[in-house]
């Protein structure tokens, strides 16, 4: 063991740590338990193996004392040295740290792995609130926008409006391909859907059955209650909860923690 420096042993320590931390990442994706408590197995044998090469092989030679020196001023011999016991400790430290979710795995276990989604656009995924605003200009909230990408890649995403006039839903196709969700996500301009007339959102809901729909209008989650196996209603007001399937936030990306 004299060949290794206190350096190489520390440098290999600091390569395990993060293959480990790697390591872990993928695992803790893939959701396979065992496999975490067999790495755990793994660098507390790392370790322990490491101290019994590092600990000296045969008794301790006898030294002259000096005058003077007090027993507990002599180095001890079965101490790492300082650099690998740090390097052992920062890996320890960090194996065992918890590891964040990504957005992407928590918008899975809020939505509780719904794969289809319909949500509306006003108030929630664009800045105006009310169709006469879109005769105007629309504008897709930079706040969502990250939530909403996370959401085409995982979700079969609709998303509908009522609109006045034919300009208007241009507006907002138009905002939604330069916000990159056209691009960036898994969402195509066929999923986007306008109607007339507020029933005719209830309509496509119905017809699409999804997992979760996503609306900022009282009446329509209310009417959509009994359909639809669950929904977000998005309001900036805390009110009563509709029913026992219909959640409430203050926006969508407040609903999964951004």
């Amino acid at each position: 063991m004299d060949d290794y420096t206190t350096d190489d042993v520390s440098q290999l320590i600091k390569r395990i740590g993060a293959f480990l931390s790697a390591r872990i990442s993928e695992i803790l994706n893939a959701e396979d338990l065992r496999s975490v408590w067999a790495l755990v197995a793994l660098v507390v044998t790392i370790i322990f193996t490491w101290k019994l090469l590092l600990a000296p092989s045969g008794p301790p030679r006898s030294q002259p004392k000096r005058q003077g020196q007090t027993p507990s001023s002599q180095p001890n011999a079965n101490l790492l040295p300082s650099g690998i016991e740090d390097s052992t400790q920062t890996v320890v430290d960090e194996f065992f740290q918890p590891v964040k979710p990504t957005l992407g795995q928590i918008v899975r276990q809020r939505l509780n792995d719904g794969r289809k989604v319909t949500c509306r656009l006003l108030g929630i995924i664009l800045e105006e609130s009310t169709p006469e605003e879109l005769q105007n200009q629309a504008t897709v909230r930079s706040s969502v926008l990250e939530v909403l990408l996370e959401m085409t890649k995982f979700c079969d995403l609709y998303l509908m409006e009522t609109v006045l006039d034919d300009e208007s839903e241009k507006r907002v196709l138009t905002a939604l391909e330069n916000a990159g969700i056209f691009t960036s996500g898994g969402l195509i301009k066929d999923k986007v859907l306008f109607c007339s007339k507020e029933i005719g959102r209830t309509s496509f809901v119905r017809q699409l059955e999804p997992d979760w729909h996503i609306d900022s209008n009282h009446e329509i989650s209310s009417q959509l209650a009994r359909f639809i196996k669950c929904q977000l209603y998005i309001s900036p007001l805390k009110t009563e909860r509709i029913a026992s399937n219909v959640f409430s936030s203050s926006s969508l990306e407040h609903f999964f923690g951004v």
